[in-house]
C-alpha cells in the first residue's frame, strides 16, 4: 500500500514486520495497544517519539493486511 509513508519495511529491522517511520516500534505493538484499550493520546504518551498520524496509519495498514486476500496457487 503507497499511500502509508510512515509505515516502514526492512529485513534488517525487527526481522522484517512492518515498523513506524524507521523506529523500532512495530504496527503490532500499536494494534495490541488499542486493542487493549489504550487511545492514541495514551499511546503517544508511553511513546514520546510517535506522533497520532503514527497510529493512525499503523490501523489502516492492519486494516489493508487483514482485507488482503491470498489464493493458493496449489493445483493438486
Amino acid at each position: 500500500m503507497n499511500s502509508l509513508s510512515r509505515i516502514t519495511l526492512n529485513p534488517a529491522q525487527m526481522g522484517g514486520k512492518p515498523c513506524v517511520r524507521g523506529m523500532r516500534v512495530t504496527v503490532g505493538t500499536i494494534i495490541g495497544l488499542v486493542a487493549s484499550g489504550y487511545s492514541t493520546e495514551q499511546i503517544c504518551e508511553a511513546y514520546p517519539y510517535l506522533e497520532a498520524e503514527d497510529v493512525r496509519e499503523a490501523l489502516l495498514y492492519a486494516v489493508w493486511r487483514v482485507e488482503e486476500q491470498e489464493i493458493s496457487l496449489d493445483t493438486a
